[in-house]
């Protein structure tokens, strides 16, 4: 039993990590806001990870239209 849940525990830290390494290099690193990958868990995450990583994303591609999720509510061609 301590197995399976030492198991389950990795599982889940290695997730965390593969996955919220894969967004910060999406929000910080890229040349482009529209890389699938990136705005999809973007799109997903809690309210205050998507906002900090749409300002990220605002700040290097102002001038582009947002992805999905970073989109204004009532017009999808401005940042929220």
């Amino acid at each position: 039993m301590k197995r399976l849940l030492r198991l389950i525990l990795i599982m889940a830290i290695a997730a965390i990590v593969l996955f919220g390494s894969r967004w910060y290099t999406y929000v910080t690193n890229t040349e482009t806001p529209y890389q699938e990958v990136g705005i999809d868990i973007n799109s997903r995450l809690p309210d205050p990870f998507n906002k900090w990583g749409c300002a990220k994303l605002q700040a290097n591609f102002s001038t582009m239209l947002p992805p999905y999720g970073c989109q204004n509510p009532t017009d999808p061609k401005q940042w929220r």
